[in-house]
């Protein structure tokens, strides 16, 4: 049996991090941060666009910005030897 996740990874999905902004309505003038994470597709993100659209419809937070940031978690390792010694970048 093999885990869903992991062969998603092998199609490209990596770990997607998502710091959000915004503001509530009973304090508006704070400016609150939300940290969202999961497995999605760059560059097109569907996953956190999804979670993004279901924010506007049914949480009445207004967003102010969102950062996000991607790292495929499956790839080719980088090696070179110095000296003898292995290193990994």
């Amino acid at each position: 049996m093999t885990d869903a996740a992991f062969l998603a990874r092998l199609e490209g999905y990596g770990l997607t991090t998502a710091e959000i902004h915004y503001h509530r309505p009973d304090a508006p003038s704070l400016l609150q941060l939300f940290v969202w994470q999961d497995h999605d597709l760059a560059p097109d993100f569907p996953v956190l666009f999804e979670f993004l659209d279901h924010w506007r419809r049914e949480i009445g937070a207004a967003l102010h910005s969102v950062r996000v940031a991607h790292d495929a978690l499956i790839r080719p390792a980088e090696w070179r030897a110095v000296g003898g010694i292995v290193e990994v970048p």
